[in-house]
């Protein structure tokens, strides 16, 4: 059985003072969930804050990652505010968001560009979590599988069909909308993602965890995560508050 693996992404949110208190509150209430070892969960917050966030799970000898939102795909040079993987990794940094639509949409991320980004992280031994999802127009239209299966082809140039990493299904149209998917929804995106991973890798694909992202909060996490293609959570804004996101990783936990 794959363990549930539940990602904050705190996008351009959280001072590094924020996160630090964010940090102690969460050890305080929901420590104690990552103590059975039967929840992953990795915090994603600004670069600013890797460092202090990385001292602090150091301190309070905490059981959890630390991950970053981007990752640039050359290891140094004239890149102008980029960050490489090397910089992250002396950060402490275990997990790297890759191709979250924000950035293929607000910044023209191209898959190519992902797939760079895939293979830098892997190189360097961090794990990339590969978002992919579909618009409003392409899930009304009924036509998800397809568009899941042609991005991934795109993003997926780094893959060995051997090596594991992350997948989280992010359907645009949930994002920040709070009109996450249905459970049955979600089961089936995650499970053509599995389906198209096999016929790529074989076996390895009932080992690569597929995460789920679009407005999951406390209160529909246990219904999306009972899924059983559903290995996780990537949470936006519930993962803000150190309670919601404590409630979030028990559901995880009770699923198990």
């Amino acid at each position: 059985m794959r363990k549930p693996l539940l990602a904050a992404n705190w996008k351009m949110n959280q001072t590094v003072a924020e996160s630090f208190a964010w940090l102690e509150e969460f050890d305080r209430i929901g420590g104690d969930v990552l103590e059975t070892d039967e929840v992953d969960a990795v915090f994603c917050p600004p670069f600013t804050a890797l460092y202090e966030m990385h001292q602090g799970i150091e301190q309070h000898k905490m059981d959890i990652e630390l991950g970053a939102q981007d990752i640039f795909w050359q290891e140094a040079g004239a890149f102008t505010g980029e960050i490489s993987p090397a910089m992250l990794k002396e950060c402490g940094v275990s997990y790297v968001i890759c191709g979250h639509s924000e950035r293929r949409q607000l910044l023209q991320e191209s898959s190519a560009m992902v797939s760079k980004k895939c293979a830098a992280a892997l190189k360097a031994g961090i794990t990339p979590i590969l978002c992919v999802g579909e618009s409003q127009s392409v899930h009304d239209g009924g036509l998800t599988q397809q568009w899941l299966e042609a991005q991934l082809y795109e993003s997926m140039g780094f893959w060995d069909n051997e090596t594991e990493f992350v997948v989280a299904y992010e359907p645009i149209w949930a994002i920040g909308t709070g009109n996450a998917a249905t459970a049955e929804d979600a089961e089936a995106a995650c499970l053509a993602i599995r389906e198209y991973l096999r016929e790529r890798g074989g076996d390895v694909a009932d080992k690569i965890r597929i995460l789920y992202g679009g407005s999951v909060t406390a209160a529909n996490a246990a219904e999306l995560l009972a899924c059983p293609n559903v290995d996780g959570a990537l949470v936006g804004g519930a993962s803000l508050k150190a309670d919601a996101f404590a409630d979030i990783c028990r559901a995880a936990f009770k699923t198990r």
